[in-house]
């Protein structure tokens, strides 16, 4: 791993204008495009896999004791991050090992601790109790908490009238979406609803954290340390509720634990981590709009959850603030203060 200089990221005015980066204008147009292209898949990527997690996870914890579930995903997933990222780094040149300083490995537990035990065990033991598509619409209070966390900070970024109007509309659908009627109703118990909703804020001082901390790790080998950091975490909760006496091997939880452990852990945390130092926090927020959107059909053709009127059009009212969030500027310049305002992690190339 190269030493404490930290790159300067590619900000869109320097794939706008030639002068600005030295590439003939033609390079210029073709880094913009592969950059726009990243983050299209990038928010693919988000939004579907992370759409189907709801699901999946409900599965796996009916069969699975959940700390155990998240642990095991978390660590098995990490590792496998932390596997390649040591290959690719080898056949680049780059020491197999990177030298991790201590300020390195604070930042990895403050992330993993938001991001993994917060967030995803809060998500793990509601979802024990409550149906995937009131755990899906709960989740949208993140997009309310990452817009307004990253108001402030090295990166600061306002939000505009049109964002905050998507972001109202958007929160508006997922009302609509998971309406309580008597069933979903009964569901929601107090303690497993509160316990959603502070590891919805967990997950947005996680994100905020790493959009203003900085960081000498390549992406990948930052995503592995943090999500093997908060698995280690998720071990005691394990411990303390007896799970391991628990454990089983049942097909459907190890299937539902392999899916989210290489697709969810791996694929889609490694975008998101890309999204969060790439895009405003804005747009990254519109994953809460759409991923509830995608649960709630989800839960409806697999685990028989209800689908009404309200529902489809909630989603329709989903998609539109999802649209005013992430419709074009007339200038790129704000969104480019944003990418260029603090390096982000050099990738491994």
């Amino acid at each position: 791993m190269a030493g404490p200089h930290r790159a300067r990221p590619l900000g869109l005015d320097d794939v706008s204008n030639g002068h600005q980066t030295g590439y003939p204008h033609g390079v210029t147009e073709d880094l913009a495009a592969s950059r726009r292209t990243k983050v299209f898949v990038s928010f693919a990527i988000v939004y579907l896999v992370w759409g189907s997690t709801y699901v999946v996870t409900k599965i796996g914890v009916d069969r699975l004791p959940p700390f155990s579930f998240a642990a095991v995903r978390f660590l098995i997933g990490g590792a496998l991050l932390w596997f390649v990222a040591r290959l690719l780094a080898r056949s680049h040149g780059l020491p197999r090992l990177p030298a991790i300083p201590k300020q390195e490995w604070r930042g990895l537990l403050i992330v993993g601790f938001f991001t993994v035990f917060v967030s995803n065990g809060a998500a793990v033991w509601s979802l024990q109790y409550i149906p995937s598509n009131l755990a899906a619409l709960l989740n949208v209070t993140s997009s309310f908490w990452i817009p307004i966390l990253g108001m402030f900070g090295a990166r600061a970024q306002p939000i505009s009238g049109r964002v905050a109007i998507g972001l109202v509309t958007g929160f508006a659908g997922t009302v609509l979406v998971a309406w309580p009627g008597s069933e979903t109703a009964a569901a929601a118990l107090a303690w497993p609803t509160l316990i959603v909703l502070v590891g919805c804020f967990g997950w947005s001082l996680g994100t905020f954290y790493i959009r203003n901390s900085g960081t000498a790790l390549d992406l990948m080998t930052f995503t592995a340390l943090q999500m093997l950091c908060g698995g280690a975490m998720l071990i005691v909760p394990a411990l303390i509720a007896g799970e391991l006496t628990q454990w089983s091997w049942d097909i459907g939880g190890l299937t539902a634990l392999t899916y989210m452990t290489i697709v969810s852990s791996c694929i889609a945390y490694t975008a998101y981590a890309w999204l969060s130092v790439n895009v405003t926090p804005a747009r990254l927020s519109t994953y809460a709009f759409v991923n509830p959107a995608i649960a709630l059909l989800l839960g409806w053709w697999i685990l028989e959850e209800g689908l009404g009127p309200l529902q489809i059009t909630g989603t329709i009212v989903i998609l539109g603030g999802t649209v005013l969030i992430n419709w074009p500027r007339r200038s790129a310049s704000a969104e480019s203060r944003v990418s260029s305002a603090e390096p982000e992690a050099p990738p491994v190339a």
